[in-house]
This record gives C-alpha cells, structure tokens and sequence, in this order.
C-alpha cells in the first residue's frame, strides 16, 4: 500500500515467514500501524509454511500483499522473491521477529536521499527491550565470517562512539536494513546459494567492492528478537546452523576476495574449518596417529559430534557449490572497482579468531603466521597511466606530466606508465615504463584498477568507452586540444579543418561522459570544463547532490616541477652556443607552436639591442620530439625574421633539438630571465604554459603576455612584468628591466622561491593522490544507480486538465493547425510504440 507526499520514495518492506505467524502478525501491525512513513509497499513473503500461517496472517493483517511461495527459499530465495514483487525504489528488509521504531524508515530514506553514493542502510538493532545492542556495527574475519560487533553488550557498557555515531560498514544486518532497489536488482539480490546467514555479508561486501557505501545509521531503529524464529525451529546441537555458517563463510570469501589474497587466504581457511570442527567435537587429532604406538586393532566407527561433522560437512558443500561459485566470483571480480586493502577498515580486525577456543586459536595463529594473512590484504593498487607522447630523454609537456604523475603515484601503488606512441626510449624510472600498439592495450587495461590517461588515448582503448565498464577512469584534461586546434589548424584546408575539429571535440566529449574524476590545470579551465560537463548533461542531480562542489569530480591540477633545486650537471646554453659568461641571456623554454607570437619577442630583441649590445635570447627547442606533432609554420617564421634583422646566431639562438628533459636545469641555470608570449584568443584564455614552470624551478624572472593564468599568477605574486599582447615597446622594456634592473631581479627571485614551492609535483597532484588513495565511480556511475523517487504517472482528472492545458497552449501559439499537428503527431507516436510492442512480442 502507498499513500500521501509524493515527494518521498515509495520504500517496499519485505517481511519473509516460516511457521511464525505469531511475530510475523506483530511485525506487520507495527509496521502499519506505528511506523512514520508517508508511501509504503508492505510485502509478506511465505515460504511454504504449511498450517494455516497465510489465513491468519492475511486474516490479522488484511492490507498487507502476501506472497505464497512454492518451496521454502530460505531468508535470501525469500526476500528475493519479495523484491520481484516490489513496487518501491527502497527496498526494506525485516525480519519477523523484529518491530521497526517509529523513526525507521524516515531516517533511513534521508541518508539514502542526501548521500546518492550510499546504496544500503544498515539500521541500529536492539534487543526486544532498547537495553542491548543486537547491531552496531559489522566485522569481518579473514576467513570470512561476518560478526556482529558488540552484540548482546547493553548499551549502558558501550563507548556512545560506538553506537550513536553514523559510519560506514561492510554489511547491513538481514534483520533490519535498506537498499536502492536499482542497486539491489544489479547484482541479483541475496545469493540464495546461502539460504540463510551471511547472505547480508556477501551482498554488503559486493556492494563495497563496487565502490557503492554501506552506512549505518544510528536513528533508523528496529528491535529484535534475536534468532527467535530459529529457535523454534532448530536447537544449536542439530548442527544446521553451524553448517550455514561455515558453508557459506567459505562461499563468501571465495566470491569476494581477490586472487592474490584468495590464493592465501583460502588454503588456510579450510583448515582452519576443519580445526574449528574438531575443536567444537573435542575429537581427539592424535587417535589415529602411529606415533602413539601400536595397540590393538580398532575399526569399529568413532563417534562424530554433529558440531564437528558440520564443519566437515560444509567444506564438502562448498566444494559441490563451486562449479556455480566460480561463475560468480568471475562477475564479481570482472565488476569491482575497491581492492581488498581499500575494505580493511571495514573488517575492523581482520585478524579476530572468532571462537574461544584453545586448540582452535592455536592453530589459528599458527596458520595465519604460515601463510602471511596479516599481509595477504595490503596489496598495492594497479594504476595505469596511458599517454599519446613520446617518451624519450626529450620529452614534451604531455610526457613530462605523465611521467611525474606516474613517479608520484608509484610511492603508494604498483604503476605502469604506457605511451602508445611508436618513440619510446625512457630513461630509467621507479615504474615499469612500455609502448604499445593499440591492439596490445587490452592486457595492461585489463591488469590496471585505475587508468589514468590523456589525450587521444581513450578512442585507442574502446573497452574502456563502454559506460558499464567497471575500470575506474581518470581524464587528464590540462590541455584544451580542441581550442589549439582553432589556432593550429589555420593552415588547413577549410573543410578539414572544420573536420579535425568536430572529431578532436568527439574525443574529449567521450572522456567527459566516460570519466570517473577529471583533472584540469587551473581554475579558469575548471570553470570551462564544468560548462563543457553540464552542457554534455554530466552535472545531473545525483552528482551535484554527492558533491554540490563537484570537486570530488573536476580538480584542479597544474603542471609542477621538481622538489629538488635545479643542480648543474653539464654544459648548458653558454657553452654549446657559445654565449659569453658576461652576456644576458632571455630564455624561451618550450616549444613554438601556432597559438605563441615569437615574431613580437624577435622584434622586441632588435629593439633593446640597440642599448643594450649583450642582450641574447635563446629558443630551447624549435624541432618537437614527437614526430607525430605536425611542423608548424610560425617556427619557420620566426627563423626567417631573425634572419632578415641580421639576429640569427649573435642575439637570436635557436636550439634545433629539444634538450634532454633531466638536462635543461643546465640551460635554465645559464638564464637570466624567462619569456612566454602570446597572442590574444580564446587558447590563451585557458591554457596554462607548462614550460614556465621551469622558470619559477630555476629562480628566473618572468615576462609574459597578458591574458593566460599564468599571467595572472606572475601579476599577482609579483613574480616579473605582464605585457599586453603584440606590444613591441612594452615587452622590450619589460625584458630590460627584468634583465638589468638588478633590485627588481633579486626581488623577484625572492617571492619565485616561495610560491615554487607550492608548485611541485607532489603538491599539485595532491587531489590525483587523494583519490587514488581512495578511488569510486562517479556517483552516476555506480552500478543499478536510478532515481528515487521518481514522479507519479499522471491519471483521471490530472490528466484530463494536463491534455486541456496542453491544446489550450497550441491553440494560442498557433490555432487549429498547430493543435492539429501536436495532436496527430502525439497520436502517430503512440501508434508505433504500440506496434513496436506487438512486433517484439510476436518475435
């Protein structure tokens, strides 16, 4: 049944019988009658109880929707089974012989609605009284048992922290919890392989591994008879119970935990079991030994408690369950996006025995020694980082940034760095560094947890395009390809211009709609890309809802230099261009491409040189080292001006080949002073000039066109003079005073120190770290992620006035005609989807 505010989802409580009828009626009438919530779909499940169960139930309880099943499914097949009934996008679990407080499901639904990246709810379950914790919190065992900490502690003897804070969990107790319906339905509910117990685990732990949140949440109260339904079922020496247990603790394990914990893990997991079994039986481990000597011939039977044959029992089962476990744990594994070592904090203590007793934790610790278990959850994360850049000793912007992100990252996890560029001879590296073909990226994107890339890179991995694929992807978009292709592409034909460009805009929409988190070099290209994210439709209300920020989505991330001060190692541009000692030298430190105005810098060098005789500049580099970047014309241009003003080798030098990239601290040190000009349009806007960072690492004034964020860093911090663009006379005085006007060189060398600081590799990359350290999907990314509460069809008498209002709209806008039009077209659209309908359901 729903009834009143619209606004909140409709939540589908799930309520399984077996032969108590009696706490399954108490149950219901609390909910019906007591619980605050505004839309509710009470579902009662039974699961072939036989007696006359469903008449007294249906009988006490008239409005609730029952649901006969044919077999008993056990808690998981049961409550699966309600979920297929379901109406609501919340979907509740409670068991029979527990009472929701007033305030259940209220404070449940609030979480779920303000934090979109929590999928389930774990409820605060009490004893039938209030007096003890049932569940405050959940704990795992490395050999798979889900516990509930703290429980049958009352609440007088607990830390408050314990169980009055909100805090993420591995697992929501079956007895009283929430889940996204969406979410739920993703990865196909309970397993009912379980029956019972620990289904809860698995379908918290998979949920986890997902990159979804578990939250307890200490004001969604229910109390709880604990195991009353079983008691009146089984007694603890039958042995069923233990069975479960220790089935489906090996079950679980054997879907969830990665291979490399797995292969340690699991072999010291069963003969632990087998332990346990014979510990609980106090069967004697040496009877059968002939070491205690030879005796009389004994074959009658030896008496097995069924505490131990349970145990022995359910390692046969798991075994008969893993052709269909396997399966499982292929989905499962192919599907998460956390690493063993990311839920460690929601074990608690991994390492917790579990049952008192001696010759058990004996072997307990002896087998978790043996076979490194402590360790065997510290994995380091795989990281991918792919670029289109060549890397070599001569490596441009794109390369450099990839190669310190991969140095900086590769401190706290296992990281290869692959370029699928043909030139690839790296120097050495901490990292394993490769190329490769676009046919060999399967393997190193199939090894990877997180893929970090640039560029083009992402059209040459095409699994990766797929929205539900589950590999976590970083964007890298620090460079604006598609507005340096407006001042690039000049030279081109019109219609291919215009080609390139809608197929380079292709490029970077598919990493806007594919990423998972998305770096940038500055705010004025954070505020360009989150345009660029809206108008592609990526700031959807559940995003904005996870982060009204978005800057767990978009950060930025600038170029950086080293930590370490700039050390000669070798000649630099004095002596291999032969510039005198006494000379002052102007340093241009990248490359020249179309968007840059290195003819007003020429200009600007004539100009001073008639006063100032020693003044010399230097280009770096003129040739790039990726040969896949395309000669540009405004090198040659710029040549061929220093050329005609007689410059060329006495105050003009050009550095056909780019210096090595751990060699230019030699030619920066040789420098008295950093240029970068520009012209004015919209590349400048929001670029962010890499190689500039160069010039705050080896102390060097700044002088720079106006209108880029970097012009804007070295206006404010003081760092040089600010030109405007194309000014002949203005940059000419600007390089003599920063070159000669030595008061105002040291001063800015003074404020370059300290703002270097802050631009260091490790410091800019301090959002990229953060995330890896903890890396989710995109909150719309998240698997099963939908709405919640959706708005309700319209009927009867709203639909009537919605279709009055709508013909009065046409009737004004355009008469007779236009309503025509509207009406027949609306009437030709229903008319194929009804024949749609029929055509699929005769196929």
């Amino acid at each position: 049944m729903t009834k009143g505010d619209s606004n909140q989802p409709v939540v589908s409580v799930i309520v399984v019988n077996y032969r108590g009828a009696d706490d399954t009626i108490t149950c219901l009438h609390a909910l019906t009658s007591e619980l605050d919530y505004p839309r509710l779909d009470i579902i009662c499940v039974d699961n072939a109880s036989g007696g006359d169960d469903v008449r007294r139930i249906r009988a006490a309880v008239p409005g609730t929707r029952i649901v006969e099943s044919g077999a008993n499914l056990g808690f998981a097949g049961g409550c699966n089974l309600g979920a297929r009934h379901a109406k609501g996008t919340v979907l509740a679990f409670l068991n029979n012989d527990a009472r929701p407080h007033r305030n259940w499901a209220r404070a449940a639904v609030s979480v779920l609605r303000a934090e979109p990246r929590v999928a389930a709810v774990a409820s605060k379950v009490l004893d039938w009284d209030g007096e003890s914790a049932d569940f405050v919190d959940a704990g795992l065992t490395w050999f798979g048992m889900g516990y509930k900490r703290h429980a049958g502690t009352r609440l007088a003897e607990l830390d408050p922290a314990e169980h009055e804070v909100a805090k993420d969990v591995l697992f929501g107790t079956g007895s009283a919890m929430f889940v996204r319906a969406g979410a739920f339905a993703e990865l196909g509910g309970f397993d009912e392989r379980f029956f019972m117990f620990y289904e809860d685990v698995d379908l918290g732990w998979r949920l986890n591994l997902r990159g979804w949140r578990v939250r307890y949440v200490p004001a969604s109260i229910a109390y709880h008879r604990h195991h009353a339904t079983m008691a009146e079922l089984d007694a603890p020496d039958t042995g069923r119970e233990t069975f479960l247990l220790e089935r489906n603790a090996l079950a679980a394990m054997y879907k969830n935990l990665s291979a490399e914990t797995l292969a340690r893990a699991l072999p010291a997991a069963l003969a632990l079991t087998a332990r346990r079994a014979t510990a609980r039986g106090e069967l004697d481990p040496t009877r059968l030994d002939l070491q205690r000597g030879v005796g009389p011939i004994e074959t009658d039977p030896v008496p097995v408690p069924r505490s131990a044959l349970a145990g022995l029992l359910a390692m046969d089962q798991f075994v008969e369950l893993l052709p269909g476990l396997a399966e499982s744990r292929a989905v499962e594994q192919a599907a998460r996006v956390r690493t063993d070592a990311d839920l460690v904090p929601l074990l608690r203590k991994a390492l917790e025995p579990a049952y008192p007793l001696p010759r058990y934790l004996a072997a307990h610790d002896v087998l978790a020694e043996a076979f490194g278990i402590e360790d065997a959850f510290g994995r380091r994360r795989r990281v991918l980082v792919l670029t289109g850049d060549a890397l070599t000793e001569r490596m441009a912007g794109p390369a450099i940034r990839a190669w310190n992100i991969a140095s900086v990252l590769a401190a706290e996890h296992e990281v290869r760095l692959v370029t699928v560029n043909p030139v690839a001879d790296p120097p050495p590296a901490p990292f394993q560094v490769s190329a490769a073909r676009r046919r060999d990226l399967a393997e190193p994107v199939e090894w990877a947890e997180v893929v970090i890339l640039q560029g083009h890179v992402l059209e040459m991995a095409p699994a990766l395009k797929k929205q539900h694929q589950h590999k976590l992807v970083v964007c890298d978009l620090y460079d604006p390809m598609h507005l340096e292709l407006l001042e690039q592409g000049k030279d081109a034909a019109d219609d291919r211009r215009a080609a390139d460009l809608i197929g380079v805009t292709r490029v970077l929409d598919a990493q806007l709609e594919r990423g998972d988190f998305f770096l940038c070099a500055s705010e004025r290209q954070r505020h360009f890309w989150l345009g660029h994210l809206a108008a592609l439709g990526r700031l959807s209300p559940r995003l904005y809802d996870a982060d009204p920020t978005t800057q767990s989505l978009l950060a930025v991330v600038p170029f950086g230099l080293s930590e370490q001060a700039p050390q000669r190692t070798g000649p630099g541009l004095r002596a291999t261009l032969n510039i005198s000692e006494t000379d002052h030298v102007v340093l241009w430190a990248g490359g020249v491409y179309s968007w840059f105005d290195p003819l007003t810098l020429v200009r600007a060098i004539d100009r001073l040189r008639e006063r100032r005789g020693d003044v010399r500049l230097v280009f770096l580099g003129m040739r790039h080292p990726n040969p896949e970047v395309t000669e540009m014309s405004i090198g040659a241009q710029t040549a061929r001006l220093a050329d005609s003003l007689g410059l060329t080798d006495k105050h003009v030098f050009f550095n056909e080949h780019w210096v090595p990239y751990g060699e230019r601290q030699n030619w920066l040190l040789d420098a008295d002073c950093g240029v970068t000009t520009h012209f004015e349009h919209v590349e400048t806007t929001f670029a962010f000039r890499t190689r500039v960072l160069d010039y705050l690492w080896a102390g060097l004034p700044i002088v720079t066109t106006d209108g880029d964020a970097m012009a804007d860093l070295v206006r404010t911090e003081r760092l040089g003079v600010v030109v405007p663009a194309e000014d002949v006379d203005a940059l000419a005085e600007a390089l003599e005073k920063s070159l000669y006007d030595t008061e105002f060189a040291a001063a800015c060398v003074e404020r370059i120190r300290q703002v270097a600081e802050r631009y260091t590799w490790p410091r800019v990359l301090e959002p990229l770290v953060e995330f890896c350290r903890d890396p989710r999907p995109a909150a719309d990314r998240l698997p099963g992620v939908d709405h919640l509460a959706p708005a309700d069809p319209l009927r009867g008498k709203e639909l009537l006035r919605r279709d009055l209002g709508l013909m009065r709209e046409y009737l004004t806008e355009g008469g007779p005609r236009e309503l025509i039009r509207r009406v027949g077209g609306r009437a030709l659209r229903l008319a194929r989807g009804r024949l749609g309908g029929r055509r699929t359901g005769d196929e």
